[in-house]
């Protein structure tokens, strides 16, 4: 699995124009060859974190090199960022657990 964590500020007054552009991407990343999940989260502060997964790394260089996603992030860092971060990693595995379910008596 590849996870993407992004990181980003916006710049004032570009919030809705720039949540028009993610829900295009959105749609678009949910086409891509293994395309697992993605969550949205925004701080108190204002600092906003993307994660994303992919099933294999093929899948995930072919989001990075989609050509509107390409744009998309051009057009991101000149009006949208006053900052972002990229962090990709790979896991080879991985671990989950669900609480039991509640005992009814």
């Amino acid at each position: 699995m590849i996870v993407t964590v992004f990181r980003s500020r916006l710049r004032p007054g570009v919030g809705d124009e720039y949540r028009a552009r993610v829900g295009r991407m959105i749609e678009l990343a949910e086409t891509m060859p293994g395309y697992i999940s993605h969550k949205d989260f925004t701080a108190d502060d204002g600092e906003r974190v993307t994660i994303v997964e992919f099933e294999h790394a093929e899948g995930q260089r072919a989001w990075r090199a989609n050509p509107e996603h390409l744009t998309a992030q051009k057009l991101a860092r000149e009006k949208y960022y006053s900052e972002y971060h990229i962090h990709e990693s790979k896991f080879n595995a991985q671990e989950s657990a669900e609480p039991p379910a509640a005992a009814q008596g």
